[in-house]
């Protein structure tokens, strides 16, 4: 059976004897502040992996979503998260009226979401670039833009 790497994003960092007390259940490597774990599971498919990885660790950690640590052959990563009793009566009704399955209707409007965020950041930095080009030349502004990303730097600032 195939094994899968699976990583835990957990809703609060970790005691260190919390860490210890999970890790003699399933083998586990947690980042340096302990918000997210790397594990190994065994399952046919990644989804039964994560989803054996989540009855087991569910009692013992504060298990926010698993995801599949490396994407699959279409660049797709698998994302399992456990909905409370009522979000998930809410999704089933709302998959129901828009007639398909509740993953289908959740894929779509994850997907959905993600698109207008990438519009929204498009919109951004669009009006970023006329700002700019509004106080100097496109020469001037391609050359600052060439030696900003020649430097190391930090991510964005979410």
């Amino acid at each position: 059976m195939p094994h899968h790497a699976l990583e835990i994003a957990l809703t609060r960092p970790l005691t260190s004897v919390e860490l210890r007390h999970a890790a003699q259940t399933w083998p586990l490597a947690a980042n340096h502040d302990t918000t997210r774990l790397i594990a190994l599971a065994s399952g046919k498919t990644p989804e039964r992996a994560a989803h054996r990885l989540r009855r087991r660790l569910t009692a013992q950690l504060p298990i926010d979503v698993i995801t599949t640590h490396y994407p699959d052959a279409h660049g797709q990563v698998l994302l399992n998260v456990a909905f409370p009793p009522s979000i998930h009566t809410a999704l089933k009704r709302n998959a129901r009226h828009a007639g398909l399955t509740p993953d289908r209707y959740l894929r779509q409007a994850l997907h959905r979401t993600l698109a207008e965020h990438d519009n929204r950041e498009a919109h951004r930095l669009d009006d970023a670039v006329r700002q700019l080009l509004a106080h100097t030349t496109p020469a001037h502004l391609l050359s600052a833009v060439g030696h900003a990303l020649t430097w190391p730097q930090k991510g964005p600032e979410l």
